[in-house]
């Protein structure tokens, strides 16, 4: 079966005074440290925290003494895998393998079907 892993990854951006801005690094950083692994199929963006009082949605940053902790979404599709269990053991592996001493956490799991196994495509 085919399936689509998202994980949440917790990265720290030091010197930043504005959260648009420690949202930039983080997510350029991540893209930079994923493509130097050859791994442009992982789609990186930030993640959304929910308000405690309202409910609704807002992006997962936070910054105090100029360091930021941003939380960043990574997704990657991942074909042919024998289970749901196999298929984010091979997403964390091949994500956890570029960015080392960073902390990911499985937060979804999802099957699909009907695209074919390209060059990008791990199995």
């Amino acid at each position: 079966m085919n399936y689509l892993v998202a994980m949440e990854a917790a990265w720290l951006v030091r010197d930043v005074e504005d959260i648009d801005d420690a949202i930039g690094v983080a997510v350029s950083e991540a893209g930079k440290r994923l493509n130097e692994s050859e791994m442009d199929y992982v789609e990186v963006e930030v993640g959304a925290t929910g308000c405690p009082a309202c409910g609704e949605p807002f992006d997962s940053a936070f910054i105090a003494a100029d360091t930021a902790l941003v939380g960043l979404v990574l997704e990657m599709k991942v074909f042919n895998a024998e289970s749901t269990e196999h298929a984010q053991r091979i997403a964390k592996s091949e994500i956890g393998g570029s960015l080392r001493d960073v902390p990911l956490k499985v937060v979804e799991t999802v099957t699909f079907e009907g695209e074919e196994a390209d060059a990008d495509a791990q199995a």
